[in-house]
């Protein structure tokens, strides 16, 4: 047993188990590191399912894409080719009738058979009943059933007016008006008064102005008194005098609001 009294020995020390703090630290890194690793696979998770139902429906998304595609496509083509050449026909075909049109309003002498003209075509032009019929998606198309309309009320064929003139839509106030306010003359011509003072009344608010509005508040005003509507009648008779007194009905309107009061 001398040799472990051996000069210059020393008994080794037991090895030391120590706590490593780093090594908590380490864990609570770990954790961290954790929640951010599920994170990424929720998202891996996620955008396979998403790849799966990709691949599983690639036709089906390939069709819907490709029918959005081909209705794009071919509503350009329409427009080019169909729509277009349709603007330029049915306004060619309008042309002649509306020539007709105005020497009739001008007050020529045949104006009966001019408007029918308009109505049934000449000089182997359509009238404006085909052209609404085989146009209507164009302008001239639309613009026809308002020819139509004003045609028919000259003619006396009130029914027929107040259908062509209900089917007329346009952007263009001072017709819309106009169309409106000749349904109310429609009406009064088939003795119908109180159907033409609504009409009347609404041509006269649809678009404030020194043309439109005077006209249709002096008819309002004189199928309210008419009607016996005194009240009302001096109502539209003094927004004339108010407000448009330097229009024709404006100077003419002080006779009627004598009446009306």
């Amino acid at each position: 047993m001398a040799t472990f009294n051996k000069r210059g020995y020393k008994a080794p020390k037991e090895k030391e188990e120590k706590l490593d703090n780093t090594f908590i630290e380490d864990v609570n890194v770990d954790e961290k590191d954790s929640a951010t690793a599920k994170a990424f696979d929720a998202l891996d998770e996620t955008a396979s399912k998403t790849e799966d139902f990709v691949a599983k429906n690639q036709k089906y998304i390939l069709g819907v894409l490709g029918g959005i595609a081909l209705l794009t496509v071919g509503y350009l083509l329409y427009q080019k080719f169909v729509a277009e050449p349709n603007q330029v026909d049915a306004a060619d075909e309008l042309f002649v009738a509306q020539q007709n049109f105005q020497k009739a309003i001008d007050g020529d002498v045949k104006a009966d058979s001019l408007f029918n003209l308009v109505l049934n075509g000449s000089e182997g032009k359509f009238g404006v009943i085909k052209i609404a019929e085989e146009y209507s998606g164009t302008d001239a198309g639309k613009l026809a059933n308002y020819y139509a309309g004003i045609s028919y009320l000259n003619l006396g064929k009130y029914n027929e007016a107040i259908s062509s003139l209900e089917k007329f839509k346009s952007e263009n106030e001072t017709l819309s008006t106009l169309a409106i306010g000749a349904i109310g003359d429609a009406y009064s011509q088939k003795n119908q008064p109180k159907e033409a003072l609504d009409f009347y009344v609404k041509a006269s608010q649809a678009a404030k102005n020194e043309f439109t509005t005077p006209r249709f508040l002096m008819k309002a005003g004189k199928t309210a008194l008419a009607l016996g509507n005194k009240a009302d009648a001096l109502k539209y008779f003094t927004e004339i005098k108010d407000v448009y007194d330097n229009t024709p009905e404006g100077q003419a309107v002080d006779a009627f609001i004598g009446l009306a009061q």
